[in-house]
């Protein structure tokens, strides 16, 4: 993961990324501002949750899809899709975490990460 490459379009690709996840309706959209903690690897954590493999997956083809589409931003490199219990797409200075509800609830990422600004976007 890249630390802190900020571009004009970085609050932009924020909210193309939130709509790729709205698209097929993922649950629980929380994004975290890092920007002010010391020694973050990130700007944005992005975080969701799916219903099941097949969800997670569809909602990380749908995050890089509209990133594409909407700003021709590619993430520098994703993981978890072999089975996409935690999928991982590295946007530079955003990462977004895509859940099944059970591994979210286990890592418990929001409350690692309590010193960033916590906004919950409505489902």
């Amino acid at each position: 993961m890249t630390k802190k490459i900020q571009n004009d379009n970085t609050e932009q690709l924020v909210g193309s990324i939130i709509e790729g996840i709205q698209e097929l309706k993922g649950k629980s959209v929380v994004k975290i501002d890092l920007k002010e903690i010391k020694n973050t690897i990130c700007d944005y954590f992005i975080i969701c949750e799916g219903d099941s493999n097949v969800h997670v997956s569809a909602i990380a083809d749908s995050v890089e899809r509209f990133a594409f589409l909407q700003l021709k931003e590619k993430p520098r490199h994703i993981e978890g899709l072999e089975n996409a219990h935690w999928v991982l797409l590295d946007f530079f200075g955003i990462v977004v975490h895509i859940f099944q509800s059970e591994y979210r609830n286990f890592y418990k990422l929001e409350d690692l990460w309590s010193d960033g600004k916590l906004v919950k976007i409505d489902d």
